[in-house]
């Protein structure tokens, strides 16, 4: 069984990556099992930048095979807001329930047509020796005007899904984890994942 690293203390992401990543024989870990590590300073200007960042510096802390993401909402009213300030969009440590509360109120006049958005998810993975590579997955959408749903996490309960009229909160998990731009990139970095252990096995 291959030890992989989850770069993240979301329990909600984890929750999302173990469900897809079941068919592989895999002991997941996370930054929760390593303590030592402290929080690890998203300096990049890009989805990418930061998820290769993590990826690379878990990794050599660790000396494991690490995946690590670097996901938000991009909002085309607010020119891509908040992308990669979406966790921390009403500041340093906010709740999901300021971060959400401020981009109602930034949306408060916007009309529906006026709301369109989509949610990035950039995942990187990377041995403490090298970054094996990254993928990217989308999922589009618009902002509604209230909180709706009461499951998932972040801007899940305002995220209406195209061709669904639901929010991520309100959709129901299996439908979500095929669907949601981190599901569209887990898959694809599960396929990397799956080729680097093969080639390795084959070396």
């Amino acid at each position: 069984m291959i030890d992989l690293v989850i770069a993240t203390r979301n329990g909600g992401k984890l929750r999302e990556i173990r469900a897809m990543a079941s068919h592989i024989e895999l002991n997941l870990l996370s930054l929760d099992d390593f303590k030592q590590i402290g929080q690890i300073k998203e300096s990049g200007k890009t989805f990418e930048e930061n998820a290769v960042l993590k990826a690379r510096t878990v990794a050599k802390k660790t000396g494991i095979l690490t995946l690590a993401d670097d996901s938000g909402l991009e909002v085309e009213h607010l020119n891509d807001q908040p992308g990669i300030y979406s966790a921390r969009f009403a500041g340093e440590k906010a709740s999901d329930y300021a971060n959400n509360e401020k981009l109602l109120e930034l949306l408060r006049d916007v009309p529906p047509h006026h709301r369109y958005a989509r949610f990035v998810c950039t995942i990187a993975l990377a041995t403490p020796e090298t970054l094996i590579g990254t993928v990217t997955g989308t999922c589009e959408g618009m902002i509604g005007d209230k909180l709706t749903g009461s499951g998932g996490f972040g801007y899940d309960p305002l995220f209406i899904v195209n061709n669904y009229n639901q929010t991520f909160a309100e959709l129901r998990p299996e439908i979500k984890n095929k669907i949601s731009h981190r599901a569209k990139a887990i898959c694809k970095a599960l396929i990397m994942l799956e080729n680097y252990l093969i080639e390795k096995q084959n070396t």
